[in-house]
């Protein structure tokens, strides 16, 4: 029952797991309580990204879930929350337990989360989602010589704390060549190159930390991480599922997730 509020796994049959740490909605009660309005809504929310990878056990690949919220614990952090990008790269640095909005509102209207409170967090979600992430690279590896990891993620197009000016619809980051073979970052640049939507590849979006943490090629474990603008797929400022745009979405992605299916070192 822990592992239901913490992850949901399904395994695949392929080299490729899919996780999409960041569409989870959970909160507890003992911290949603605490919450601002503004924070109450979780509006940095992937949302729906876990519906739109829906179709990856068809295809083979594994998919792994967090339903608990980023406003939680952000699984996407290093447990020791150092910084991921440079200071000087954006107006707002998001941590480990946010204590902001990605438009800069206070996250809590009453007392923030101190240290013991971060580090029950960290055990109780952060934890359990890396055991079973590293756990079930490792699996594939053991099956396949080698595993591939695609980190799935979207954001509002435009967050100006966070970046100037519009995003492209497809961020693929590949934490600058160093977390994938660059042959796999061909392959999905290619499919990229090919739909009709704007793309950049080590843009903003270099990869996170489950991106450049468990990617390590010479360890035959290769991590890609796909940051989608949300209004590529959904409505977005009235954060509504769209079946016509996430429908011709889901054919990029499916046809990115074939090719990291297909893809052999």
């Amino acid at each position: 029952m822990k592992d239901a509020l913490t992850f949901q796994l399904s395994q695949g049959v392929s080299s490729l797991l899919i996780s999409v740490p960041h569409s989870g909605l959970a909160v507890p009660g003992e911290i949603l309580c605490r919450f601002s309005p503004a924070a109450s809504t979780l509006p940095d929310t992937d949302w729906f990204v876990d519906r739109l990878y829906n179709w990856a056990a068809g295809l083979g690949a594994g998919l792994l879930t967090a339903p608990m919220s980023r406003y939680v614990v952000d699984l996407n952090r290093p447990p020791d929350d150092k910084p991921l990008y440079d200071q000087g790269s954006s107006a707002l640095l998001t941590g480990l337990v946010p204590l902001k909005t990605f438009s800069g509102e206070e996250i809590y209207v009453g007392s923030r989360p101190d240290e013991t409170e971060t580090s029950n967090r960290l055990e109780t979600f952060w934890a359990p989602y890396h055991s079973c992430l590293a756990a079930e690279l490792e699996r594939i590896r053991g099956v396949h010589g080698y595993a591939v990891l695609l980190d799935a993620h979207s954001i509002q197009s435009r967050q100006p704390l966070l970046f100037d000016g519009t995003l492209p619809d497809l961020n693929l980051g590949s934490n600058s060549g160093k977390s994938a073979d660059s042959s796999l970052i061909n392959a999905a640049r290619e499919v990229l190159a090919q739909s009709d939507y704007s793309f950049v590849v080590d843009g903003r979006f270099k990869g996170g930390y489950i991106t450049r943490h468990y990617g390590q090629p010479t360890d035959h474990i290769h991590a890609l991480q796909l940051e989608m603008a949300q209004t590529a797929y959904m409505r977005e400022e009235l954060r509504e599922w769209s079946e016509e745009r996430s429908g011709k979405m889901a054919i990029v992605l499916q046809q990115l997730v074939k090719a990291l299916i297909s893809w052999k070192p």
